[in-house]
């Protein structure tokens, strides 16, 4: 019987973790799942953390908690962005490592490497550049997760992994127009500009940057297939001291292709302009998945259906009629 902690599992990459888990809980595969919301604990509460992982004493550790936001809520509160994200992976990757938890999975982001990198983005060309300034204090916390793990792999012969997703969406994702990241913040918008009959929806920026997304549902999975690799496997598969993989699409579309889809899914019939004034970030974010590629993993779910399966998730919660203006 393997006990595996979850933490995030209320968020949209962990619950996504925790219903494959439960699954396989269910098929007999002897597992126990244990999980906490964040009013039970707090995992920036050291002492709290500290006397959960000497309660609960699990075997392995799904790390999917984290503070996330898009480009407002990234430049609105940098502070809690850098603090609170230091704070969960410093707590819950130590004291895993003393309550002698020797499997870690932590979930990171595509932010980590660098504005002016080339395309697509692999994973040794982290640190070797400046970091994009409008989610920097969020991508330096994300960074120090990473080397956490390298750092107790490298000390203590841990076996702690970190995957990197590209952009995420889907079913339980944060649907507010200002704090969310773009696909669901533009699913939003345009929704919310079909049902009001309106003859226009301006998105942020030229347009022209390029994105990447990934479906939770494709993370999950990545998640899992990672964490269950043997250490042997796995090891072989990755540079030394570098234990980060990249999990995406392998596939890019601009904003302004992106709203397009979006619009049609959500009915918008009207103009689609740019706000040129608004800060576009990088220009093209492109993750190089071939390492994961060649371990035997790939994503299954198409962006257009993916963005369908996400917006009926949205209708059938009756989100839209909680309109924020």
């Amino acid at each position: 019987m393997q006990k595996v902690y979850v933490a995030g599992h209320r968020g949209m990459v962990g619950g996504s973790i925790l219903k494959r888990l439960q699954a396989r809980q269910e098929a007999g595969q002897g597992l126990e799942i244990v999980t906490r919301t964040s009013s039970d604990l707090d995992l920036k509460d050291q002492a709290a953390v500290r006397d959960f992982f000497q309660s609960e004493k699990p075997d392995a550790v799904i790390l999917a908690a984290a503070k996330v936001g898009g480009i407002m809520a990234n430049n609105t509160y940098p502070a809690q962005f850098i603090y609170e994200n230091l704070m969960i992976e410093c707590n819950v990757i130590h004291q895993a490592f003393d309550a002698g938890v020797q499997r870690l999975l932590q979930l990171g982001s595509s932010c980590i490497y660098p504005k002016a990198v080339p395309q697509p983005m692999r994973e040794d060309a982290l640190l070797t550049g400046t970091l994009e300034p409008t989610n920097e204090p969020y991508a330096i916390a994300k960074i120090a997760g990473i080397k956490l793990c390298e750092s107790y792999n490298r000390q203590y012969g841990t076996d702690y992994r970190s995957v990197m997703p590209t952009n995420l969406y889907g079913p339980g994702d944060n649907f507010h127009p200002e704090n969310s990241h773009v696909l669901p913040a533009l699913i939003r918008r345009f929704h919310d500009a079909a049902q009001d009959g309106l003859d226009e929806v301006q998105i942020w920026g030229s347009g022209k940057p390029m994105r990447e997304f990934l479906h939770v549902d494709d993370m999950s999975a990545a998640s899992l297939f990672v964490f269950d690799l043997d250490k042997p496997t796995y090891i072989a598969n990755t540079e030394p001291m570098l234990s980060h993989i990249n999990v995406g699409s392998g596939r890019d579309v601009t904003i302004l292709e992106l709203a397009q889809m979006i619009a049609q899914v959500t009915g918008f019939k009207g103009e689609i302009t740019t706000d040129p004034s608004k800060p576009d970030g990088t220009m093209k974010k492109l993750m190089d998945v071939s390492r994961l590629a060649d371990m035997g993993w790939r994503a299954s779910i198409d962006l257009e259906e993916g963005i369908k399966e996400t917006y009926d998730w949205f209708l059938d919660q009756g989100l839209e009629t909680l309109r924020i203006k």
